[in-house]
């Protein structure tokens, strides 16, 4: 840094001593030059006074304020070279006065520009709170230098300066998109990460806050993930304070949100795995061995949780809505099918421990990095033996997570804990939207029951975002054949936890996590048997509520049961008739909004074509309502409907008429 600002103060420094060396020579017009020559003197002193402080000045406005001082000082030297003596040649020079005026308030403006950089770039202690001003480089963008100015802070303030020049920042970040970029543009990516890692705790809040504001698009995200975001956040939620982590998970989420290529590098720096340890977190018991597992681990967490659900109390608690007393970390009850899936969970985990010559070995070493300076040493070997006596926490590849302090987060305000859990889980559903690699990491770790269990028990905002990563989960295993297999096997009791949970809150009907769970179910619907008929009515129920929204969510959800890429399409279409939903599809066809009428229409389209012989369509007139359909515009646009609806008439007319010759 130091060489580059040295190279770029070379040029201007020879043109100040040439125009000095000029002025001296000067033959007409004197008075003028010997002013020239004193300011470009004092210009000068500060140019190589910038140059002895090189490794100090902030490179971003000293490329800007040296660029114009350059400039300056040739029109400068242009301006006293016209002065020499040329013999016969003087009497045909004519320098206006005016010329001379303009490169002196020229060279005023570069020497205000130069002490500015000087005292903006000197560090916090040589300052003494002097206030910089705005220097005349300012007066076309003074928003500019005041960005500028903080970035120098950051750059070189003391702690308690930098955390005030962060928030600076986010103010500045969050007014205005172009202030954002001015931002990125000008450096100051760099020192926020670097307090972000260093700080104290309300300067690393404040950094971690400015970067996921300035990840608007796709361009900033790409700049910030290259300069090094990734190792730092990573640090943060193994190592940092819970409200850092908070701030660190809820950057992490901008950035995954307004650029998805950034999902993979964060998975690669185990954000996935870090942020997943939150959720488990006094979620599930042992959350300190919820980390994810191999390929080989999870087939024999598998294979045991198979056989405890073909046992017959596992079949049993497939209907039973009883709730069960049960000891919980968030001192609630849960349901005992739920219970079941953690207590057996974690007695596999126990049976793949070491031995008990080989824990004493493994618990030697303390498995999580406390915050520097937080505890004494004695304090830290105490809490590390009750922490491996209370919670079995054993080093081991698959189990072990390292730097997270568990004995920490047990002090936290419940309040703190349950936002943790929140933003963990908002970043999880930015991060695994459309990405199938993440979700698979996802699902072969413990999410899914800490999702199940949070959507059940956490607080809303948990709750919500919960569903939320959820849906994005069901989402991609809806493209992806192997994920649906592997993560929602119909008979593995994590996955039926999980679409328990869906089911409980679409039976419910009235809460925010609705759409997210009716989209879940539609994004699962070719995972559930035949037998599996429980979904279809609440859905149905759905088509008749007041909410378009509601009403277009439950019809999107239901054409996935009854379309022909679902094997058993004509078992959920016989159940959504049974259950009265063409009833209600006529009715939101002819009077619906347009968002509710094409999911209805289509919907009936499958009713009618894999069901074409049932009476009961035919005594709603199903028919009439599917040509009245073909006559409007906006029901035709698309090609796919066209030769849909014409299939469904075909088919409808066919089978109708037989029967109608039949009964006659």
């Amino acid at each position: 840094m130091a060489d580059i600002v040295k190279q770029i103060l070379a040029k201007p420094i020879q043109y100040a001593d040439e125009v000095i060396k000029l002025s001296d020579q000067a033959s007409f017009m004197k008075a003028e030059c010997t002013e020239i020559k004193g300011k470009t003197e004092r210009l000068a002193a500060l140019l190589r006074q910038a140059a002895r402080a090189s490794g100090d000045l902030y490179e971003r406005p000293t490329r800007r304020i040296i660029d114009d001082t350059e400039q300056v000082l040739d029109k400068a030297l242009t301006l006293v070279f016209k002065c020499r003596s040329n013999g016969i040649r003087r009497i045909f020079t004519i320098i206006p006065a005016a010329a001379f005026k303009k490169v002196q308030q020229q060279l005023e403006n570069s020497i205000g520009d130069v002490s500015w950089l000087l005292r903006v770039s000197a560090p916090a202690d040589d300052r003494d709170d002097e206030y910089l001003g705005l220097p005349p480089i300012a007066a076309n963008e003074p928003i500019l230098c005041l960005i500028w100015e903080q970035i120098a802070i950051l750059c070189s303030g003391g702690l308690e300066e930098k955390a005030d020049a962060a928030a600076s920042l986010v103010s500045l970040a969050r007014d205005n998109d172009r202030y954002g970029s001015l931002i990125i543009e000008e450096g100051g990516v760099a020192p926020l990460l670097k307090l972000a890692k260093e700080g104290r705790m309300e300067g690393q809040e404040n950094a971690a806050r400015a970067i996921g504001l300035l990840g608007r698009d796709p361009e900033s995200v790409e700049m910030i993930v290259n300069a090094g975001v990734c190792q730092v956040f990573a640090k943060i939620l193994k190592e940092g304070h819970m409200k850092v982590q908070i701030v660190v998970a809820w950057a992490i989420s901008e950035l995954a949100a307004n650029h998805r290529k950034c999902q993979d590098p964060f998975a690669q720096h185990n954000i996935i795995r870090l942020l997943v340890s939150h959720l488990a977190f006094e979620t599930i018991p042992e959350h300190s061995k919820y980390a994810i597992a191999s390929k080989h681990s999870m087939s024999s967490i598998h294979s045991i949780l198979m056989a405890n659900n073909s046992s017959p109390k596992s079949k049993t608690n497939e209907d039973v809505d009883e709730k069960s007393v049960t000891n919980h970390p968030m001192d609630n009850q849960m349901p005992s099918q739920m219970h079941n899936i953690v207590t057996n969970t974690m007695a596999l985990k126990s049976t793949m421990l070491p031995n008990k010559g080989t824990t004493a070995t493994a618990t030697a070493t303390p498995t999580h990095v406390e915050a520097p300076g937080e505890r004494s040493v004695k304090a830290n070997k105490q809490n590390n033996q009750l922490t491996n006596e209370h919670h079995h926490h054993h080093k081991h590849k698959h189990h072990g997570l390292p730097g997270s302090s568990i004995k920490r987060r047990e002090f936290e305000d419940p309040s703190i804990k349950a936002e943790m859990k929140a933003m963990a889980a908002r970043a999880l559903r930015y991060l695994c939207a459309g990405n199938v690699g993440v979700c698979q990491s996802i699902t072969e770790s413990r999410a899914l029951l800490c999702l199940a269990v949070l959507l059940e028990k956490g607080e809303d905002e948990v709750k919500y975002n919960s569903a939320m990563a959820l849906m994005e989960i069901t989402d991609v295993a809806e493209h992806d054949a192997e994920l649906r297999r592997s993560a929602f096997k119909p008979t593995a009791p994590v996955a039926k936890a999980v679409v328990d949970q869906f089911l409980r809150i679409v039976q419910k009907a009235d809460c925010e996590l609705l759409i997210p769970s009716i989209r879940s179910i539609g994004s699962l619907a070719r995972t559930f048997r035949a037998t599996e008929t429980r979904f279809i009515p609440p859905l149905v129920n759905l088509l008749d509520d007041r909410e378009p929204e509601v009403s277009c969510e439950a019809a999107l959800a239901l054409n996935k049961f009854a379309c022909p890429e679902n094997f058993l399409h004509d078992t959920h279409c016989k159940s959504i008739i049974s259950h009265g939903g063409h009833k209600h599809l006529i009715p939101l066809i002819y009077f619906g909004e347009q968002m509710v009428q094409i999911p209805s229409f289509i919907l009936l389209c499958y009713l009618a074509m894999h069901v074409p012989d049932s009476e009961t369509l035919a005594q709603e007139d199903v028919l009439i309502a599917l040509e009245w359909s073909t006559k409007q515009q906006h029901f035709m646009q698309d090609d796919e409907i066209v030769t849909l609806v014409y299939e469904a008439k075909k088919r409808f007319e066919l089978y109708q008429s037989r029967a109608s010759k039949q009964y006659h």
